[in-house]
Formats: structure tokens, C-alpha cells, sequence
């Protein structure tokens, strides 16, 4: 196909137009729709875990009072609460951004307005949703 001739000329071309072969960290935009993806496959693999913890949790419910005390206790700690708001805000937004996504599947929502405006509500939603979980955990509604 290219012979060493032709693959100098064809560099000379790419550098006298100053553009670069492939985009570069220092000079990639980020978009919140890339942003969102990789949040929406680091989500997916916490609550891979997360699924597993709250599964073993309820075998240790199963198992007695003494076993489900332990765990008590380490949920009312701060970190415990930490983790478990932090729980909602993930599940929250995985659901959220797989709607999005849904739509994406039916073929709506692909122009740049429409995917920047569904991601802010995406993250914003999951906000929403989890301090909505936490105000209902606590009896305030």
C-alpha cells in the first residue's frame, strides 16, 4: 500500500498542518458524557460489591441477633453512615444514567444539547434521590 516514500509525504502533510495524530490528555476536553461513562462503569463494579455486602449482611440477619448486632454497630458509626448514603448515590446514579441510556437504545436524545442537559440531570437527579433516601431514613418527611 504505502511504500517508505509515501509515508513521509503523508507525515509531512499531518505535521505541516499542525495537527496532532491522536488527541493528547493536556489538550482533551472533557465532555460530561465521558465523564459520566466511566463514573457509570466505576458504579457498576462498587455495586457489584455492594450487592455482595448487603447479601452477606442478610445472612448474618438470618444467623441471630448477635451476628446483626455487630453490624448495627458499625452502620451507626460515621464511616458506616458514610457508606451507606455513598450505597444510594451510586445505585441512585446508576439507574439514572441506564434511563439515559435506554433512550440513547431508542435512538433519542444523540445531539450535543440534548446528551450535555440528560447528563447534568442524571447527576443532579442522583443527588436529589439520595438525600430523598436519607431524609426518608431518618423520619423527616
Amino acid at each position: 500500500m504505502f511504500d517508505k516514500k509515501n509515508e513521509n509525504l503523508v507525515y509531512i502533510i499531518i505535521m505541516q498542518k499542525n495537527n496532532p495524530l491522536s488527541p493528547h490528555l493536556q489538550i482533551y476536553r472533557w465532555h460530561i458524557s465521558s465523564l459520566l461513562s466511566i463514573a457509570h462503569r466505576i458504579v457498576g463494579v462498587i455495586n457489584f460489591f455492594v450487592i455482595i455486602l448487603i447479601c452477606l449482611w442478610s445472612i448474618l440477619l438470618i444467623m441471630g441477633q448477635s451476628n446483626y448486632q455487630s453490624i448495627q454497630i458499625f452502620l451507626n458509626t460515621i464511616f458506616g453512615k458514610f457508606l451507606t448514603i455513598s450505597t444510594c448515590w451510586t445505585f441512585s446514579f446508576h439507574i439514572l444514567n441506564e434511563i439515559r441510556h435506554l433512550f440513547w437504545d431508542a435512538g433519542f436524545g444523540f445531539d450535543l444539547k440534548t446528551a450535555k442537559v440528560t447528563g447534568i440531570l442524571t447527576l443532579l437527579g442522583s443527588i436529589v434521590f439520595t438525600i430523598s433516601f436519607y431524609l426518608l431514613g431518618r423520619n423527616i418527611f
